[in-house]
Protein backbone atom coordinates (compact mmCIF):
# COMPACT_ATOMS: atom_id res chain seq x y z
CA UNK A 1 0.00 0.00 0.00
CA UNK A 2 1.51 3.35 -0.90
CA UNK A 3 1.45 5.90 1.14
CA UNK A 4 -0.41 8.96 0.48
CA UNK A 5 1.25 12.42 0.94
CA UNK A 6 0.26 16.08 0.28
CA UNK A 7 1.70 19.09 0.84
CA UNK A 8 -0.74 21.85 2.41
CA UNK A 9 -1.68 24.40 -0.09
CA UNK A 10 -1.54 28.49 0.21
CA UNK A 11 -4.46 30.13 1.60
CA UNK A 12 -6.43 32.14 -0.46
CA UNK A 13 -6.43 36.00 1.67
CA UNK A 14 -9.43 37.04 3.59
CA UNK A 15 -10.45 40.05 2.51
CA UNK A 16 -10.54 42.53 4.86
CA UNK A 17 -13.81 42.63 7.32
CA UNK A 18 -13.55 46.53 7.33
CA UNK A 19 -11.61 49.18 5.60
CA UNK A 20 -10.62 52.92 5.79
CA UNK A 21 -11.02 55.75 3.65
CA UNK A 22 -7.86 57.59 3.31
CA UNK A 23 -9.22 60.69 5.06
CA UNK A 24 -10.12 58.25 7.83
CA UNK A 25 -6.62 57.08 8.22
CA UNK A 26 -4.77 59.82 8.06
CA UNK A 27 -7.04 61.13 10.96
CA UNK A 28 -6.66 57.99 12.98
CA UNK A 29 -2.86 58.13 12.25
CA UNK A 30 -3.12 62.04 13.21
CA UNK A 31 -4.85 60.68 16.38
CA UNK A 32 -2.15 57.96 17.44
CA UNK A 33 0.08 59.94 17.02
CA UNK A 34 -0.67 62.61 18.85
CA UNK A 35 -2.06 60.15 22.07
CA UNK A 36 -1.03 60.15 25.29
CA UNK A 37 0.14 56.46 25.66
CA UNK A 38 1.76 54.74 23.00
CA UNK A 39 -1.58 52.73 22.12
CA UNK A 40 -1.14 49.79 19.29
CA UNK A 41 -4.29 50.14 17.07
CA UNK A 42 -8.22 51.54 17.24
CA UNK A 43 -10.27 49.07 18.80
CA UNK A 44 -13.76 49.08 16.67
CA UNK A 45 -17.26 47.53 18.09
CA UNK A 46 -21.04 47.59 17.85
CA UNK A 47 -23.23 47.69 21.36
CA UNK A 48 -26.39 47.77 21.94
CA UNK A 49 -28.28 51.14 22.58
CA UNK A 50 -29.45 54.51 21.43
CA UNK A 51 -33.30 54.21 19.76
CA UNK A 52 -32.19 52.33 16.66
CA UNK A 53 -30.86 49.53 18.91
CA UNK A 54 -27.01 49.42 18.39
CA UNK A 55 -24.19 51.93 18.17
CA UNK A 56 -20.64 51.57 16.75
CA UNK A 57 -17.71 52.18 19.27
CA UNK A 58 -14.11 53.25 18.83
CA UNK A 59 -11.37 53.10 21.83
CA UNK A 60 -7.43 53.26 21.87
CA UNK A 61 -6.27 49.87 22.07
CA UNK A 62 -3.24 49.05 24.93
CA UNK A 63 -3.07 45.56 23.50
CA UNK A 64 -4.36 43.21 20.74
CA UNK A 65 -6.48 40.41 22.44
CA UNK A 66 -6.09 36.97 21.73
CA UNK A 67 -9.52 36.84 20.00
CA UNK A 68 -9.75 40.14 18.24
CA UNK A 69 -9.73 40.23 14.21
CA UNK A 70 -6.67 41.72 13.27
CA UNK A 71 -6.85 44.35 9.98
CA UNK A 72 -4.04 46.40 8.56
CA UNK A 73 -5.07 48.88 6.30
CA UNK A 74 -2.88 51.72 4.80
CA UNK A 75 -1.39 52.02 7.68
CA UNK A 76 -3.57 51.86 10.44
CA UNK A 77 -4.30 48.67 12.68
CA UNK A 78 -8.08 48.21 13.65
CA UNK A 79 -8.83 45.81 16.19
CA UNK A 80 -12.72 44.54 16.15
CA UNK A 81 -14.07 42.91 18.67
CA UNK A 82 -14.92 38.94 17.47
CA UNK A 83 -18.54 39.59 18.42
CA UNK A 84 -19.13 42.62 16.50
CA UNK A 85 -17.09 41.21 13.38
CA UNK A 86 -20.48 39.65 11.67
CA UNK A 87 -22.03 43.28 12.11
CA UNK A 88 -19.05 44.75 10.26
CA UNK A 89 -18.03 42.58 7.46
CA UNK A 90 -17.90 45.24 4.28
CA UNK A 91 -17.88 48.31 6.17
CA UNK A 92 -15.99 50.93 5.11
CA UNK A 93 -14.71 54.01 7.78
CA UNK A 94 -15.05 57.33 6.06
CA UNK A 95 -13.53 60.47 7.97
CA UNK A 96 -15.62 64.03 7.06
CA UNK A 97 -15.70 67.67 8.00
CA UNK A 98 -18.65 69.62 7.56
CA UNK A 99 -19.09 72.90 8.31
CA UNK A 100 -20.82 71.94 11.75
CA UNK A 101 -18.97 68.93 12.59
CA UNK A 102 -16.01 66.63 12.11
CA UNK A 103 -17.00 62.89 12.52
CA UNK A 104 -15.85 58.99 11.74
CA UNK A 105 -18.54 57.71 9.24
CA UNK A 106 -19.73 53.95 8.72
CA UNK A 107 -20.84 53.00 5.60
CA UNK A 108 -22.12 49.41 6.54
CA UNK A 109 -23.82 47.32 3.80
CA UNK A 110 -25.42 45.39 7.38
CA UNK A 111 -27.47 48.30 8.16
CA UNK A 112 -30.89 48.21 7.82
CA UNK A 113 -32.24 51.24 9.94
CA UNK A 114 -30.87 54.12 11.22
CA UNK A 115 -32.36 56.87 13.86
CA UNK A 116 -33.05 59.92 13.08
CA UNK A 117 -29.97 62.01 14.92
CA UNK A 118 -27.57 59.58 13.34
CA UNK A 119 -26.38 58.12 16.79
CA UNK A 120 -27.59 54.11 16.53
CA UNK A 121 -28.51 51.96 13.65
CA UNK A 122 -29.84 48.99 12.89
CA UNK A 123 -27.43 45.98 11.89
CA UNK A 124 -28.54 42.03 10.57
CA UNK A 125 -25.20 40.22 10.74
CA UNK A 126 -23.71 39.73 7.60
CA UNK A 127 -24.54 35.45 7.94
CA UNK A 128 -28.25 36.12 8.61
CA UNK A 129 -28.25 38.34 5.45
CA UNK A 130 -26.77 36.16 2.84
CA UNK A 131 -29.19 33.24 4.11
CA UNK A 132 -31.60 34.92 2.41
Amino acid sequence: MSELQTTPRARRPRPKAVTLTEAAAGRVREIMANADKPYVALRVGVKNGGCAGQEYTFAYAETIEPLDEVVEDKGVTILIDPKAVLFLIGSEIDYETTRLASKFVFRNPNETDACGCGESVTIIPAAALDAD
